[in-house]
C-alpha cells in the first residue's frame, strides 16, 4: 500500500474540511474575486479569513495577486469548481435517501 499516496490525499482532504475555505472555493468559482467581496460576501473577520486564504494558498489551489492595494484571489484550476461539483451532487443524493427514509419513518409511525 502506497502510505505516502493515501497521506497526502488525507491532507488534502483536511484542508478542505473547513466552512469558510469551502465558501471561499464556492465564491471563487465565478471567477478571481478581490479579498474585500470575499470578506463582505462571507461576514467573517478579516483575520479569519487570512487565515483560511493562506491554508488554501499554501495547498496551491488558490492564487493571489495584487492589482495595487487590492489582493486578487482566484482558483488555481478547473479541477477545484469540478470537486465542488462532485461533492454537491453526492451530498444531493445523501441528503434525498435521508429524506426518503424520513418519510417512511414518519409513515410507519401513523
Amino acid at each position: 500500500m502506497a502510505v505516502a499516496l493515501y497521506q497526502a490525499k488525507a491532507e488534502f482532504f483536511r484542508m478542505l474540511g473547513h466552512p469558510v475555505r469551502i465558501r471561499v472555493l464556492e465564491l471563487l468559482q465565478a471567477g478571481p474575486t478581490p479579498v474585500r467581496e470575499l470578506l463582505a460576501e462571507l461576514g467573517v473577520e478579516a483575520s479569519s479569513l487570512s487565515q483560511q486564504l493562506a491554508v488554501l494558498r499554501r495547498s496551491g489551489i488558490v492564487t493571489a495577486t495584487r492589482e495595487g492595494s487590492t489582493v486578487v484571489y482566484a482558483l488555481a484550476g478547473g479541477d477545484v469548481a469540478e470537486l465542488l461539483r462532485a461533492a454537491r451532487r453526492i451530498l444531493t443524493g445523501l441528503i434525498a435517501d435521508q429524506h426518503a427514509l424520513l418519510a417512511e419513518l414518519r409513515a410507519a409511525a401513523d
